[in-house]
C-alpha cells in the first residue's frame, strides 16, 4: 500500500484475520473509518494506525491485541482534531491511560473497557470540551478517585467504570451531566451516601449502584417523582437509545454487534444476566446489595417506563406496595433478601408446574384455587397427595416444563423472601423454566398477558 493507493474512505468488515497488521497500513492518509472488530491478531496494537491523519473512528473491538497503548496513537495534530470514535474495548492491553488522550479534543465515543489496564483514570477524561457522549472504564484494575472534572453543558450521556478498585465519593460534577442518561458506578470500592445532586438528572434511564453504598437509609422516596425519562414508555422512546447507538457505529454495526455494543449485567428475571442490548432494558433502578431500609416508597410508581427494578439484598421492611401493580412495563423485579412480611394473593393456576407445593411459611394458607389447573403438582391443598415421603423444601422450588420455556414470556419476577419469612417468585405468562413457586398479585391489578419479543430485521 502506498499513499497515492486508491482506496475507500472506509475499511470496515473485515473479519476472520489473524498474524500481523502491516505497517503500510499507516499510509493510507485518507482512511477516515478503521473497523477491525472480532479478528485474533495476537499481537501488539500497531503504532502505523497512528499516522492516519484523516482516521475519525478506530474500532478495535475483541481482537486479542496486546501491549501497552503505542505512544503513536496520540495527538498528532490531524488525528487530534478529528478522532471521535476510539474503542479498542475487550483486548489484552496493558499499562496506564496514556496522557496523550486528554488531547483528543473532538472525543464522542471513548472506550477502554475490558482490557488490563490499571492506574488512577485521568481527571481530564470529564473534560472533553462537552463533546464526549460514551465513557467506559469497565474493567478491574483502575484505583483511586473517579474522575469529578464534569463540566456544565456536558453531553455525557452514558458512563460506566463498574468492576474497578475506585475509592471516595461518586463524582458531584455528574450533577452538570443534565442529558446523563446511563450511569454504572457498582462494584468499586467507593464509601459513599445516596448522593443528593442524583435528583436533578431529569434524563436518567439506568441507574446502577450495587454493593456500593454502606450505610443507605431509606430509599430516595423524593427522586422517584424526578426522573422524568423513567415515566415514559412509548414506541419512539425505546428506538431512541438504539439510535442514538448507531450514530457513533458503522451502517452494519449489528452484524458485529447484533444485540448492540453496549452491555450491562444486572439482576433481572431472577439470576445475573448479561444484556447487550439497551432498547431491552431501556429504563431501570437497580440499587441491589446496599443497605436500604424501611418501606419500599409508593412513589416508585411514578416511573411508569420502568422495565427493570432490582433492590435485592437490602434491609427493606413492610408490605409490597400495591402501587407496584400499575407498572405496566415492568419485566423484571427482584425484591430477593430482603425482609419484606406480607403477601395477601397467590396465584399459579393452569401452568405446567410440577412437583410437591411447598408447606413452608404462609404457603398453607392458600387455598385450592390458588393452584389448581397444574396436573402435575401434588400436596396440600390440591387433593393429590406428594409422590414421595420427603417433606418439601422450604425454597418452595417447583419444576416447570422445559418446552414451555422455549418461548418464555417477557414477564418474569422473582421475589426471595428472607430469614424465613416469604420464600416466593412471580413469573407472568404461561411459560416457565426451574423457578421458585410463581405468584401473581392479582389484587395488585396486574394483568395476566404473554408478549413476544419481535426480532427487528436488520438491513
Amino acid at each position: 500500500m502506498t499513499s497515492d493507493s486508491p482506496f475507500p474512505y472506509r475499511l470496515q468488515r473485515l473479519s476472520d484475520f489473524s498474524g500481523q497488521i502491516p505497517p503500510s497500513l499507516g499510509n493510507l492518509n485518507q482512511l477516515q473509518w478503521l473497523d477491525l472488530a472480532f479478528n485474533n491478531f495476537l499481537c501488539e496494537l500497531p503504532a502505523s494506525i497512528g499516522t492516519l491523519s484523516s482516521l475519525e473512528r478506530l474500532d478495535v473491538f475483541c481482537c486479542d491485541f496486546s501491549g501497552q497503548i503505542p505512544p503513536s496513537l496520540g495527538p498528532i495534530p490531524a488525528l487530534s482534531m478529528k478522532i471521535r470514535h476510539y474503542l479498542i474495548s475487550k483486548n489484552n492491553l496493558t499499562g496506564e491511560i496514556p496522557s496523550w488522550i486528554c488531547n483528543l479534543s473532538s472525543l464522542y465515543v471513548l472506550d477502554l473497557s475490558d482490557n488490563n489496564l490499571s492506574g488512577e483514570p485521568l481527571q481530564c477524561l470529564g473534560n472533553f470540551s462537552g463533546g464526549l457522549s460514551v465513557l467506559s472504564l469497565q474493567g478491574k484494575n483502575f484505583f483511586g478517585t473517579t474522575p469529578d472534572t464534569f463540566m456544565n453543558g456536558s453531553d455525557l450521556r452514558m458512563v460506566d467504570l463498574s468492576h474497578n478498585l475506585l475509592q471516595g465519593k461518586i463524582p458531584k460534577s455528574l450533577a452538570n451531566c443534565a442529558v446523563l442518561e446511563i450511569s454504572d458506578l457498582r462494584n468499586n470500592q467507593i464509601n459513599d451516601t445516596f448522593p443528593i445532586w442524583l435528583g436533578s438528572l431529569l434524563e436518567l434511564n439506568i441507574l446502577v449502584l450495587i454493593q456500593q453504598l454502606p450505610c443507605m437509609g431509606k430509599l430516595p422516596s423524593k427522586y422517584f417523582q424526578c426522573w422524568n425519562a423513567m415515566k415514559f414508555a412509548n414506541s419512539s422512546q425505546l428506538r431512541y437509545m438504539e439510535n442514538f447507538l448507531s450514530s457513533y457505529f458503522s451502517f452494519d454495526f449489528y452484524r458485529y454487534f447484533p444485540q448492540n455494543d453496549y452491555s450491562i449485567t444486572m439482576s433481572n428475571k431472577g439470576q445475573m444476566m448479561t444484556h447487550d442490548k439497551i432498547p431491552d432494558i431501556l429504563k431501570g433502578i437497580i440499587l441491589s446489595s446496599n443497605r436500604f431500609d424501611g418501606e419500599i416508597p409508593t412513589s416508585i410508581a411514578n416511573l411508569k417506563g420502568l422495565q427493570v427494578i432490582s433492590l435485592a439484598s437490602n434491609n427493606l421492611q413492610g408490605h409490597i406496595p400495591p402501587c407496584l401493580g400499575s407498572l405496566t412495563n415492568l419485566e423484571s423485579l427482584d425484591l430477593s433478601k430482603n425482609r419484606l412480611t406480607f403477601l395477601e394473593f397467590f396465584n399459579a393456576t393452569h401452568n405446567n408446574l410440577t412437583g410437591p407445593i411447598p408447606q413452608a411459611n404462609q404457603f398453607p394458607a392458600f387455598g385450592y384455587s390458588s393452584s389448581n389447573g397444574n396436573s402435575r403438582l401434588c400436596g396440600k391443598p390440591l387433593p393429590k397427595e406428594s409422590e414421595n415421603s420427603e417433606p418439601p423444601v422450604n425454597e418452595a422450588h417447583i419444576e416447570g416444563s422445559e418446552a414451555l420455556f422455549s418461548g418464555a414470556s417477557d414477564w418474569k419476577i422473582v421475589l426471595t423472601g428472607y430469614t424465613g419469612r416469604i420464600v416466593v417468585g412471580l413469573v407472568f405468562g404461561f411459560n416457565f423454566s426451574t423457578c421458585i413457586v410463581r405468584w401473581f398479585p392479582k389484587k395488585l391489578g396486574m394483568q395476566l398477558k404473554t408478549r413476544k419479543r419481535i426480532k427487528r430485521h436488520r438491513n
